[in-house]
């Protein structure tokens, strides 16, 4: 019998709320799903994350939870600008964002969005949202492989 080598998902975080940064580490530690969660605070560093340059992972993320509302680069052209790169626009986004604007839901989806999710206010939602998301994406869905 042949043992296949579970490896651990690589998912990018770019989310500029320390607070939220801090709380999704938690969950998807006490998740125990095996993962390495990279975290870039702003779109800029994202972009150079997913390109990697400079001292960022070296290889692609299988997942990204994006906000749309960062700092230097917003997360809405963060995403444009993922789904149009051949090397990047098969990797999952699942827009994660404290905006409910029907606007940013249409526009998200229309650029290509896996998924758009809008945080709860209340922390014990929030939680159950972020161990939704891993439990989705980590360990039932198939993704893509790298």
């Amino acid at each position: 019998m042949k043992y296949k080598l579970v490896t651990a998902v690589e998912v990018l975080l770019v989310e500029d709320n320390p607070g939220d940064v801090r709380l999704i580490q938690e969950v998807f530690k006490e998740a125990k799903i095996r993962n390495v969660l990279h975290v870039a605070r702003d779109g800029e560093e994202a972009m150079k994350m997913l390109h990697l340059e400079g001292e960022n992972p070296t290889r692609l993320p299988d997942l990204i939870l994006l906000d749309l509302n960062l700092p230097k680069k917003d997360g809405r052209d963060v995403l444009k600008e993922i789904k149009k790169d051949d090397s990047l626009k098969c990797i999952p986004v699942v827009v994660l964002t404290s905006s409910i604007r029907d606007e940013d839901l249409i526009e998200t989806y229309k650029n290509n969005a896996n998924c758009y999710i809008a945080k709860p206010v209340d922390l014990d939602q929030l939680i159950k949202v972020v161990q939704n998301i891993g439990e989705f994406w980590l360990d039932i869905v198939k993704l893509p492989p790298r």
